[in-house]
């Protein structure tokens, strides 16, 4: 066993874990040294050989492929503000200005969203009105939804997707459409996922207007909803010139003075007195002032179950969904659809195999040469975890044999790429907010001792990024308040 210490006068931060969350708060403790007059000694050990987590960008014959998230959304601040303070924000790019809507499928065809529908409820009328995705039946009774009463707020104030949508707008609003559009988002199951934990603006305007309707009528009125614009509100999505990997690759090297240990797994926490011990599955002991889990909830469980039993326990019980993301390359002449959107979803009772696939080319510019389509298609999830029991190549066949009932494509596509991403999304259930505040305050037992990542309060990368360096402020006051 190799123990590792700093300098008595060196305070060391600790970060396990090198996705985005791992990296942002490593980032920040660089910053914080820079006007620090006691400057940290930090430390990030990463189990695989690369940094990034599920952030991967990759060029092959003129198409950039993403594996994992494509894009991220501005109206959470952190990942625009690091971007700027990397001085990359110049390389940042909007989606597209055409097309940008999205399709549902319902029946085996792609209907256009309708203009103005925001997620769960319309902002606008007649294309509501005129919308084909919704038998008249359906529509009625979401059109219910602007005389029902408000619901009596109970103790918690949570409710799931599926529970809400139900009450407010009926059935076939929560089929066709809540379970592709935010269920997809989260890779959920809608009747577990926790509404305050993932769109609290909708019990909130429940709250304040009764109806859903009239209040995203208010509110729409208020943003001038852009005509033209259906499902999510695109101009907020933003990414890179030459794809996510920027960012990972703009960070790694500005975090040059933090010593980084690539290949190396951590076994155990364990606790010393005053001091953190993050022991390696190869017994390297790296001696800690505090210590920062950047990684899922179930791993962060499993090294802290002989030092912190209940909070191990607490961080176990947040559930997991496996997804996978395939990127397929097309000749434009052998997809015969328009791609006159972003994308679509598709509803569960569709039974397809295809959860939803991005339009990638038409999204973002020059995704792939001139004369060519790629393609990006999802499965998996909560809903559908048999598709990752599949080998590679069933998975690829069962998503080309979709897109070419859904597209029109005629032909096999160019190259094909598949990410499998095991127990990556993390399931917000009802009562998911409450689990937090139970975590955090057990936390507070554990001085020196943080936590960063996708499981707690966000899953987006804005989310990683403030988690981490929401964690690192934190642990650098603490060091910086104690005697070794």
């Amino acid at each position: 066993m190799t123990l590792e210490l700093t300098p008595n006068s060196m305070k060391r931060i600790v970060i396990i874990g090198g996705g985005i969350s791992g990296l942002a708060a490593a980032h920040r403790l660089i910053e914080i040294n820079k006007s620090s007059r006691a400057p940290i000694q930090v430390t990030l050990l990463e189990a695989d050989s690369r940094l990034g987590g599920i952030i991967q960008s990759e060029t092959r014959n003129g198409f950039l492929l993403e594996r994992g998230p494509d894009s991220f959304i501005s109206e959470k601040p952190e990942a625009l503000s690091l971007s700027n303070r990397l001085g990359i924000e110049s390389e940042l790019i909007q989606t597209n200005t055409k097309h940008r809507r999205s399709f549902i499928v319902r029946n085996g065809k792609l209907r256009p969203v309708p203009e103005g529908f925001q997620l769960l409820a319309p902002t606008r009328l007649w294309p509501f009105i005129t919308s084909d995705i919704f038998s008249l039946t359906g529509k009625l009774r979401m059109s219910a939804d602007l005389f029902l009463p408000r619901r009596t707020a109970n103790g918690t104030n949570d409710e799931s997707l599926a529970s809400f949508v139900r009450r407010r707008l009926g059935r076939e609003a929560l089929e066709r459409m809540a379970q592709p559009m935010v269920g997809g988002i989260y890779t959920a199951n809608p009747e577990n996922l926790s509404l305050r934990a993932t769109l609290p603006r909708f019990l909130e305007i429940e709250r304040k207007h009764r109806s859903v309707i009239l209040g995203m009528w208010k509110n729409g009125r208020t943003a001038k909803i852009t005509t033209g614009v259906s499902g999510p509100r695109y101009s907020l999505f933003l990414s890179f010139a030459k794809g996510l990997q920027t960012l990972v690759d703009v960070l790694e090297t500005r975090i040059e003075e933090t010593d980084v240990r690539l290949n190396t797994k951590v076994k155990s926490l364990e606790r010393s007195g005053s001091l953190w011990q993050v022991v390696t599955d190869t017994g390297a002991v790296f001696a800690a002032d505090a210590v920062c889990l950047a990684v899922p909830s179930y791993v962060a469980g499993k090294l802290l179950g002989d030092v912190a039993p209940q909070l191990s326990s607490q961080l176990n019980s947040i559930r997991f969904a496996s997804t996978a993301t395939i990127n397929l390359a097309y000749q434009r002449k052998d997809v015969h659809h328009q791609l006159d959107g972003f994308g679509f979803v598709v509803p569960y009772i569709e039974q397809r195999s295809v959860l939803a696939c991005t339009f990638c080319s038409v999204k973002f510019p020059n995704r792939a040469p001139a004369d060519h389509v790629l393609l990006r298609a999802f499965v998996g999830g909560a809903l559908q975890p048999e598709m990752l029991a599949l080998d590679d190549s069933e998975i690829v066949n069962k998503v080309e044999s979709d897109l070419r009932d859904l597209l029109g494509i005629t032909s096999k596509p160019l190259c094909s790429q598949i990410a499998r991403w095991n127990n990556s999304m993390p399931q917000y259930e009802v009562g998911h907010l409450a689990l937090c505040e139970q975590i955090e305050r057990e936390l507070g037992n554990f001085p020196g001792l943080a936590l960063a990542g996708n499981s707690y309060r966000g899953a987006g990368i804005p989310d990683c990024i403030k988690s981490g360096e929401s964690a690192a402020e934190v642990m650098a006051a603490q060091v910086s308040t104690t005697v070794r």
